[in-house]
């Protein structure tokens, strides 16, 4: 297989170039990933958010970290695998002008996008960085809040992620991260295939591991905001399963999860 992170550099950087409505069209954002199936799996709806533009909505969430961040009026907020900016916009409405927000992310299609996007509206105190989360271009202790939106489940060194938020986050500062989790086990067809991983669903580990990482890199206080049930449509299932596999997979028990995570330094 090849190398995971140049697969999601890949996949986005396709995904960058489609609209909101091509991006629902399948369910990981390009209509090559998983057939042409009219579904929106993971995405929740953004467009009653102040600071919400429909332009750098791309449909690639899987919750609204920016809801339960806590952002103040003049914190400091990283958003992690900004893509084409649409959390950024919406918590530069919670910092205000005298705020600060930085995006970072690994493609160059979706920084071009971001970028044009702040453009267009004007915003000063936003700006992206191109780099990888496991090893952030940025200092220590900068950022009050640290959010995050069906990222990380795409890194493959969870642990260096997390340890790396905790060591650009003031002390006291916190994170407020959407992610992809899974209880139970996948089935082999689907871990393995790179496809899926680029659609978040076989780059997913376990919810009880997830929580651990969080809290060996060092967080506290450490809550489950919000969580839901992800249900993949038999018809993609069916692109990596056998009719069979799929019956055994459905009463394994195995779920994906969408859950919103919340900690402290």
């Amino acid at each position: 297989m090849k190398d995971l992170k140049l697969i999601v550099q890949e996949k986005y950087g396709q995904i960058a170039n489609q609209s909101l409505v091509q991006n629902q069209s399948s369910c990981c954002g390009s209509t090559s990933c998983c057939g042409d199936v009219d579904y929106t799996i993971f995405s929740d709806d953004y467009s009653g958010m102040d600071g919400y533009n429909a332009d750098a909505d791309l449909g690639l969430g899987c919750g609204l970290p920016t809801e339960f961040a806590g952002i103040k009026k003049g914190d400091a907020v990283l958003d992690l695998g900004s893509g084409a900016g649409n959390d950024c916009f919406v918590a530069r409405a919670e910092t205000g002008p005298e705020g600060k927000v930085t995006g970072l992310d690994f493609t160059d299609e979706m920084l071009d996008k971001a970028r044009a996007n702040n453009l267009k509206l004007g915003f000063d105190n936003v700006e992206f960085f191109k780099g990888d989360i496991e090893e952030m271009p940025l200092p220590q202790n900068s950022y009050d809040v640290v959010i995050s939106n069906c990222v990380l489940n795409l890194v493959p060194d969870k642990e260096k992620a997390f340890s790396e938020i905790f060591r650009v986050l003031k002390p006291g500062g916190h994170f407020s991260i959407s992610d992809v989790v899974i209880s139970g086990e996948l089935p082999e067809q689907i871990k393995k295939d790179a496809e899926m991983y680029a659609g978040c669903v076989s780059g997913a580990i376990q919810k009880d591991k997830y929580l651990r990482i969080v809290q060996e890199a060092g967080f506290s206080e450490m809550s489950i905001q919000k969580e839901k049930e992800i249900q993949i449509p038999d018809e993609i299932l069916l692109n990596y399963l056998s009719s069979e596999k799929l019956k055994q997979f459905k009463e394994s028990g195995t779920g994906i999860f969408s859950i919103t995570l919340k900690a402290k330094k």
